[in-house]
């Protein structure tokens, strides 16, 4: 029975069945107090990005707690929502998006900016300043070719280098590349498993570890008029983002930037934003080459303040995201 004073919420879900980041939308509005049958697997995935500690018992419960409670306000701060402390529409429809799989935790936010570092401020010593990258010869998919494959790279990496003073060099010899780039699924032995189509999209390693993962189950697209499926992901989007963490770069709660560490299906969003640039030359200096200037000027007119949101007398913008979670589901 469940503590006198806590509301219980009804589900039909069998405990059995594994619990997918798309089933937590039955958890909307749920608040401190509250009983929901599986909400223990929210705190999980809560736990699996940094937000939550493994109680002394190594189980969760059910009951939306003080801790769980402290989890989604942090969530909620560091992806740049509205801070509520309850699972609110904006919030939910987040956590069921699909992400990067690096931690949100163990990142050290800068004072006065939005970008973080890891743990120790890690960072590419190697002199002269040149990175070589390649590709696995055994872990690749096969319905996008190579030479696709290395163009997207190719322009991924250039981002970063038109703005520090590093290079990269795509070589033969994986082994001794400085970043190893290669596709996999589930438990790769790396201790951190992938868990199928969208949830986790990739990971990669702080410096100088240089590997750099993608789950092989996605549906990775080149180009969204060719790629139909409702579920594609844009592979250059998230190997822009996951080399800002192979340079030392965690997640932004910036959400126009490319380190925020969500993205959703048919998205595109690969330029650098003032955020990602500040933030990697704070690590390696800047570019001379790179003027801020011309950066700075392209997002004047865009509103870069965190947890800011567009507010109307209407309902429309929540119907909206109501109607994105219905898709999501389907």
């Amino acid at each position: 029975m469940p503590d006198e004073g806590v509301t219980v919420i009804t589900t039909t879900d069998k405990h059995n069945v594994t619990v997918t980041w798309r089933e937590f939308t039955r958890f909307l509005d749920a608040g401190k107090g509250s009983q929901v049958s599986g909400i223990s697997e929210l705190k999980k995935y809560f736990n699996h990005f940094g937000y939550l500690s493994i109680p002394g018992n190594d189980s969760f419960t059910d009951v939306f707690d003080n801790e769980l409670e402290s989890a989604v306000v942090q969530y909620q701060q560091k992806l740049g929502l509205q801070v509520t402390g309850k699972l609110d529409t904006d919030t939910i429809s987040t956590i069921v998006s699909p992400r990067c799989g690096v931690s949100d935790s163990p990142l050290k936010m800068h004072t006065t900016k939005h970008f973080t570092y890891f743990e120790g401020t890690p960072r590419w010593e190697k002199q002269p300043a040149n990175l070589t990258y390649a590709f696995s010869p055994n872990n690749m998919i096969n319905y996008l070719s190579l030479s696709d494959i290395r163009e997207v790279f190719q322009r991924s990496f250039s981002r970063w280098a038109s703005v520090i003073p590093l290079n990269f060099t795509e070589i033969n010899d994986y082994e001794s590349a400085d970043i190893k780039i290669g596709f996999y699924g589930g438990d790769h032995g790396d201790g951190q498993p992938f868990d199928g189509v969208l949830g986790v999209l990739a990971h990669a390693f702080s410096p100088d570890n240089g590997k750099f993962h993608l789950d092989a189950a996605e549906t990775w697209s080149i180009d969204f008029g060719k790629e139909k499926s409702n579920e594609a992901i844009d592979l250059e989007s998230v190997a822009t983002h996951e080399i800002g963490h192979v340079l030392g770069l965690g997640h932004t709660p910036v959400k126009e930037a490319v380190m925020y560490p969500n993205l959703s299906p048919r998205m595109k969003k690969v330029d650098l934003k003032i955020d990602d640039v500040e933030g990697i030359q704070q690590l390696y200096g800047a570019n001379p080459n790179f003027k801020m200037s011309s950066l700075s000027e392209s997002e004047n007119s865009s509103n870069m303040g965190v947890g800011l949101k567009f507010t109307s007398p209407s309902k429309w913008p929540s119907l909206l995201v109501v109607v994105v979670l219905i898709l999501l589901l389907s």
